[in-house]
């Protein structure tokens, strides 16, 4: 049976189907000797290379995997960064084959949860705008803000890349000039929670990730390490991208008692 090639090198784990996509564009991958073409097919008999290496493990790829870390402040969502700064790829577990995609970024200034799986299939599915995947952020503002305002937040605030709305703001407490907030978005654009307050004037002081999907960031997982899910939570966001609720998630890998230790050195 032959399928899309992007479909095929992202269930792999080699990326997700948009950079799949880009390697195509670029002329790096080969079907049969050939450069490929986005939407060609490919069967178990098809020989296909990425910038001139075989790839072997595309129809026997081990079965996907779902993480969720705990990103702190100042770690960057880039395998490799120019300025040398630390990324939430030097703290994860590693892998025989594929790589660990991310679900979604994180900037420099937030932290929280953060979802990476060799399944780029699902990783392109909880991402793209139609599947509306909700997104749930604390929010620390600073100043009282104004009940017209949190209305405002609600139904919607011109941006400069076009309107966008909280689906939900939840008064968590505070005192003093620092207030928090639950609020919970369906889509990822750069920066959105932080922009829309601040487009009503008011300044974040902090902001972390603490759920994607059905999957929660919980107070057991500290800044820097990362757990597997577990079947029942990969069912879940399977069922979130439209895909069989089955997981294909291997056995759990538990981080070592030293906490995680084994993260590649990394060089300056």
């Amino acid at each position: 049976m032959e399928e899309k090639i992007q479909k095929v090198l992202a269930r792999a784990g080699l990326a997700s189907r948009r950079e799949v996509e880009r390697w195509i564009e670029q002329g790096r991958i080969r079907v049969n000797g050939k450069p490929a073409r986005p939407g060609d097919r490919i069967g178990p008999r098809d020989k296909v290379s990425l910038d001139g290496k075989g790839l072997t493990h595309l129809w026997h790829a081990p079965k996907a995997r779902v993480i969720t870390y705990h990103k702190p402040v100042g770690e960057v969502c880039t395998r490799k960064d120019p300025e040398g700064r630390p990324t939430v790829y030097d703290h994860l577990p590693p892998l025989p084959n594929g790589r660990w995609i991310g679900i979604g970024r994180l900037d420099l200034n937030t932290s929280g949860l953060l979802l990476l799986t060799t399944d780029g299939e699902l990783a392109n599915r909880l991402m793209h705008p139609s599947r509306q995947v909700e997104r749930e952020y604390a929010v620390r503002v600073l100043g009282e803000v104004k009940p017209e305002d949190l209305t405002a937040l609600q139904e919607g605030v011109e941006l400069e890349d076009g309107p966008a709305r909280f689906e939900q703001i939840r008064d968590a407490g505070g005192s003093g000039s620092n207030h928090w907030y639950h609020v919970v978005l369906r889509e990822g654009r750069n920066r959105e929670v932080r922009r829309l307050w601040e487009a009503l004037g008011y300044a974040v002081s902090r902001l972390i990730r603490v759920r994607y999907g059905n999957v929660e960031l919980g107070r057991a997982l500290r800044p820097g390490k990362w757990r597997e899910l577990s079947p029942r939570e990969v069912a879940g966001l399977r069922r979130l991208a439209g895909l069989p609720a089955e997981a294909r998630s291997s056995a759990p890998m538990k981080p070592r008692p030293s906490g995680n230790r084994h993260r590649r050195t990394r060089r300056h």
